[in-house]
């Protein structure tokens, strides 16, 4: 059993690898679709999905920890 904080902990490295993925992807394909955007919009558009991820990986973590203890 994972305990809450361990799944935190869990979500949190997986986001933050996860932004530094993200934010490197729009570097190397916003141009190919023509979409220009400063390093500080990058970051920033990146931060967004960094919050939307963490949320979603904390819960589904959550989630099948609960379906396991069943």
């Amino acid at each position: 059993m994972q305990t809450r904080t361990m799944s935190m902990i869990e979500a949190i490295t997986n986001v933050v690898v996860g932004y530094a993925v993200a934010v490197l992807t729009q570097l190397a394909v916003f141009p190919l679709f023509g979409l220009e955007a400063a390093l500080d919009e990058h970051l920033a558009i990146g931060l967004v999905f960094l919050g939307i991820s963490l949320i979603r990986s904390y819960l589904l973590r959550r989630l099948f920890e609960a379906y396991q203890l069943r």
